[in-house]
């Protein structure tokens, strides 16, 4: 039984229920990165969607494997914070904004980027969701580089400077990985793929 964790009056599941069936249908319904293509698609109202997502590692059950650690969720805007189902699961949810001002200032890069660089302690083991920033996402890939090891990255950056070259560069690393092809990407995408997860988690804990 399908369990969508937003979805919480009758009229709400309903809407999910249907909008999941359409999905199935046309994208399929074999594998968990199924349901993550799905979601994504009925995310931004366009079933080319799930055609731009890409797998690496055994991304999914990285991610399960981190909430059942309660390792924290870190992304790179406030809107994907908020965006991210926070019931359920233990899980803190922080945002890069919040962090290294100072270090934004002083290297006059953008606030994300220095708010990735800040917590860069806190990476290790974590789930990382970056649905708009590319210098973000190239940043945390120098890290990666440098030995830091996050759990899964979901890097859905999205624009026409530097989106699809970061999630080149993030394919590239052996690290688990959910991102989307080319130029296109963005908070409701990198939030479905996330909120996705989170479904999952429930269901198996919900099942257990």
């Amino acid at each position: 039984m399908y369990i969508d964790p937003g979805a919480d009056t009758p009229e709400g599941y309903q809407i999910s229920r249907t909008s999941r069936a359409l999905a199935r249908q046309v994208i399929g319904d074999r594998t968990v990165e199924d349901r993550i293509r799905q979601r994504c698609a009925i995310a931004v109202g366009d079933f080319v969607m799930a055609d731009l997502v890409r797998f690496r590692g055994d991304a999914v059950a990285a991610g399960l494997a981190a909430l059942e650690r309660g390792a924290p969720i870190v992304t790179d805007i406030h809107m994907v914070q908020m965006g991210i189902r926070k019931k359920e699961h233990t899980s803190e949810v922080l945002c890069a904004l919040d962090f290294g001002a100072e270090i934004s200032a002083e290297r006059g890069i953008t606030r994300s980027s220095a708010g990735f660089l800040a917590l860069r302690d806190s990476l290790e083991g974590s789930i990382v969701v970056i649905g708009n920033a590319p210098s973000s996402l190239l940043s945390l890939c120098t890290m990666i580089r440098e030995g830091v090891r996050p759990a899964l990255v979901i890097g859905m950056a999205v624009g026409f400077v530097n989106a699809a070259e970061s999630k080149e560069e993030l394919r590239g690393l052996d690290i688990p990985s959910i991102t989307t092809q080319g130029t296109r990407g963005g908070t409701p995408p990198a939030v479905a793929a996330m909120n996705e997860i989170v479904t999952i988690f429930v269901e198996q804990q919900r099942a257990a």
